[in-house]
């Protein structure tokens, strides 16, 4: 499990985007496997399960922060399959607040994948590549 500190906002910001799945956003089944969920018609329920536990400050795995942010991702900025330029009116979320909260969090969930910033090992750890990078 990974301990990840979220502030408010960053929360507000995610629980808002698992909770679009429910209602505006239309994934196909497709789009709701390659993001990591059982299907489309399962992905409300798993996305309101990590809702939840974001709620309780559970700690999560690397794949389940990799769900979470990659449907958040998608829900947020696709005006396809997610909310899109209906966003602020449906999580009541500004646009450049979302975007705040969203480079944030790109910068503090564990990565699924290496990059100048972290690594990833064998066993899907996830560290700082340098520890005394900058963040941001």
């Amino acid at each position: 499990m990974t301990a990840v500190e979220l502030n408010e906002d960053e929360r507000r910001f995610l629980q808002a985007g698992l909770l679009e799945w429910g209602g505006p956003a239309s994934p196909t089944t497709a789009l709701a496997l390659a993001m990591g969920f059982s299907g489309a018609k399962e992905m409300s329920r798993e996305a309101w399960e990590l809702w939840e536990r974001i709620e309780r400050n559970d700690q999560l795995g690397p794949q389940e922060w990799r769900k979470v942010l990659l449907a958040v991702e998608v829900v947020f900025a696709s005006d396809v399959v997610g909310s899109g330029v209906d966003w602020p009116t449906t999580t009541g979320i500004s646009d450049a607040d979302s975007i705040a909260a969203l480079r944030g969090l790109q910068r503090k969930l564990p990565r699924w994948r290496g990059s100048v910033q972290f690594k990833v090992s064998d066993s899907g750890e996830v560290s700082l590549a340098d520890p005394d990078r900058p963040n941001a």
